[in-house]
């Protein structure tokens, strides 16, 4: 039998070529195999701003309360101003949050609109009881819970309001007292929390 030794030096070419390109094979291989950074489809947005305007049922001038802390937790205190109310007065409750650290200003009211079945915001009070006055919720989720962005305070003949906003990421809007806006057991995380000191007149 007569042995080709042109084509067996071929093939032993080859193999020494193979061999030599195995390692970067391997790196290439396992390089690509690599997990990903996880995706977070939620990623929890700065909210520098929160706008709670108030305008009289029926007509009137429009009171407005504002947070604004621009450079997020720490740093800079935050500015919060606050507007006068009339007693024995229901007011509409429009709430506007924002990043403003964005040129242009991010919607994250917006958001949370998009994302309503994920949030709720809880009102509190103090010097402020049932006699003389509410806040009620005005809007709702998919699912007949509450929102929060638009609301009906109703003042009554109360000379001072501490009020205390928090708006809550997935809490449980099932739990007892929650839907109507009971804060002990809705859970969840705190998206941001605000307080004013409203005089009424």
């Amino acid at each position: 039998m007569q042995i080709d030794f042109k084509f067996l030096f071929k093939i032993m070419k080859n193999a020494k070529n193979i061999l030599w390109a195995l390692p970067l094979f391997s790196i290439l291989f396992f390089t690509s195999c690599e997990k990903e950074d996880p995706f977070v489809p939620n990623e929890e947005e700065l909210i520098t701003t929160l706008i709670y305007t108030l305008t009289p049922v029926g007509g009137g001038t429009a009171v407005e309360f504002r947070f604004q802390d621009l450079d997020g937790d720490g740093g800079t205190a935050p500015v919060i101003t606050s507007g006068t109310l009339a007693a024995n007065t229901s007011y509409t409750g429009i709430l506007t949050l924002l990043n403003e650290a964005v040129s242009p200003a991010e919607s994250i009211s917006d958001e949370i609109a998009a994302e309503a079945e994920d949030h709720q915001f809880f009102f509190s009070t103090t010097h402020f009881t049932f006699i003389d006055g509410s806040i009620a919720y005005e809007d709702e989720d998919a699912n007949g819970f509450p929102i929060g962005l638009l609301t009906t305070f109703a003042v009554g003949s109360v000379t001072h309001i501490s009020l205390t906003i928090v708006l809550r990421h997935e809490p449980n809007k099932a739990a007892l007292g929650v839907s109507i806006g009971g804060i002990d057991n809705a859970g969840g995380e705190t998206d941001i929390e605000v307080e004013f000191d409203i005089p009424v007149q």
